[in-house]
């Protein structure tokens, strides 16, 4: 059964349930980086410290995607909905077997034994989100992330943190010594939208950190830093272009499926395919940022894919 939707957490809208491929292929061997499963929550319930409601968006609704949008190899991202409860995530990437790696989300306190047997199911990173919470918004926990990091070192994992860089304090200096890679979603997820982003101090203090090889950038979730209702969502070009422009060796690429809490039309994801050409005229830059980055920050095999 089912709870209720609780006012505090209100039900999102759900993905295009009919997904169409981009206007110009993708590279074998892509790879979606940011995908959520969710569900079914019969068998996965939420927690109730969320605080939104998705529906049900499963392995086989994300196989159609995935199938729809060429891509070979895919990255799961546990979503706030199941706090440090990896069960939904790690039964997805068990139906999926090769060609997938998951970001996995954990307690602060987690023992090598934890990492490891995680590691064994495909994790390479730990995921936290210091924006979708009630109290402490943005703030980096640098000496925690730093603890942690000691500890998933040694297996070659990376910290993703889900943060709005242009509002948390000091950014940078926060995890310029983690000993581990940073990897941000959404070009830095700026609280203050995308249209002038490449003009705050922070986007210069991130470029500075991604040239040091501190940082990856996701290009996801354009509608989530977006002032436009609706695709292409040109304020977020400049943004794209001068990641592009500047590190297209530490960029990687991602669905946001299922786009939760997103308050604008429901795209198809083929449209928001079609943006990766839009900011990546190149084909051959297109291809590193899709297929070679991935391989690199999440461990791929050469001819690894999706079964």
């Amino acid at each position: 059964m089912v709870e209720a939707v609780p006012d505090y957490a209100p039900l999102c809208a759900a993905p295009d349930r009919s997904p169409r491929g981009p206007r110009t292929p993708f590279p074998a061997l892509s790879c979606d980086t940011h995908a959520h499963i969710v569900g079914p929550a019969t068998r996965f319930p939420y927690v109730k410290e969320r605080i939104y409601t998705p529906p049900d968006s499963t392995t086989d609704d994300y196989r159609k995607l995935l199938a729809a949008l060429g891509v070979e190899r895919a990255v799961l991202v546990q979503p706030s909905v199941y706090g440090a409860d990896n069960a939904a995530m790690l039964d997805a990437m068990r139906s999926f077997g090769p060609g997938v790696r998951a970001v996995a989300v954990t307690k602060p306190s987690v023992s090598a034994k934890e990492i490891e047997t995680l590691h064994a199911a495909g994790v390479r990173g730990l995921r936290f989100n210091v924006v979708d919470r009630r109290e402490d918004k943005n703030v980096v926990p640098a000496a925690m992330l730093r603890d942690v990091a000691k500890r998933i070192a040694p297996f070659g994992w990376h910290i993703e943190l889900l943060v709005n860089v242009d509002e948390a304090k000091d950014f940078a200096n926060a995890v310029s010594d983690i000993p581990v890679p940073v990897v941000l979603g959404h070009l830095g997820y700026p609280k203050s939208g995308a249209r002038h982003w490449t003009r705050h101090p922070a986007f210069a203090d991130l470029l500075g950190l991604i040239d040091k090889g501190r940082c990856w950038i996701k290009l996801t979730g354009p509608y989530r830093i977006s002032d436009s209702a609706d695709v292409p969502y040109d304020d977020v070009d400049a943004a794209a272009h001068a990641l592009v422009a500047a590190a297209p060796q530490r960029l990687v690429w991602g669905t946001d499926w299922p786009h939760v809490m997103k308050k604008k039309r429901m795209a198809n994801d083929g449209e928001l395919a079609d943006l990766v050409e839009r900011w990546i005229p190149d084909a051959q830059t297109r291809a590193r940022v899709l297929v070679d980055n991935p391989a690199e920050l999440y461990g791929f095999a050469a001819n690894e894919r999706i079964g």
